[in-house]
């Protein structure tokens, strides 16, 4: 498994990702929304979208993160991908991102911007390839992790995922 997810790496150029795992950004469109289009929550423009590659290991996750903008996620290829989700009024949700439309998993999902969210591979000894797309799109300005700590401190009642799915 560790050649193949090496291939992977290697194959789709990808680098290390600060939330966890590894990723490539494969699309930025040329086209601009100006900052005064976006609303009070955004400074400077972005782009109309972005999309990436993302590539996720079993013995690793993406920890708990947020963006300003919605999120949507493309499964590819590998184990089902567990996302879970604490929306901005605190309710917590887990999704299967996956192909096994029998078991009820879907291979796309949509986080909505502002929403917390963490993921990690389902199987053990495995990988998740899967593709973001995010519109606007992503600029790491938009992007905010918080320590478990701070998380808890606003979600109390979902301290056992916290504490499993953040970094420090």
């Amino acid at each position: 498994m560790k050649n193949k997810i090496q291939d992977l790496v290697n194959r789709l150029e990808l680098e290390k990702h600060p939330e966890g795992g590894y990723f490539k950004e494969t699309h930025r469109s040329t086209g601009e929304i100006t900052e005064d289009n976006l609303g009070p929550d955004y400074k400077g423009s972005r782009n109309y979208s972005t999309s990436i590659y993302f590539l996720l290991i079993s013995d690793n996750f993406s920890a708990f993160h947020r963006i300003k903008q919605d999120e949507i996620w493309h499964f590819y290829d590998g184990s089902p991908i567990r996302l879970h989700v604490i929306t901005k009024e605190g309710i917590y949700k887990e999704y299967i991102i996956g192909r096994d439309f029998e078991k009820g998993q879907l291979p796309q999902r949509i986080v909505n911007g502002g929403d917390w969210f963490a993921s990690e591979v389902m199987d053990d000894n495995s990988y998740s390839l899967a593709g973001c797309t995010v519109s606007p799109g992503f600029s790491f300005e938009d992007f905010e992790m918080k320590s478990k700590n701070e998380l808890v401190e606003l979600f109390p009642e979902h301290e056992e995922v916290i504490g499993r799915l953040t970094r420090y």
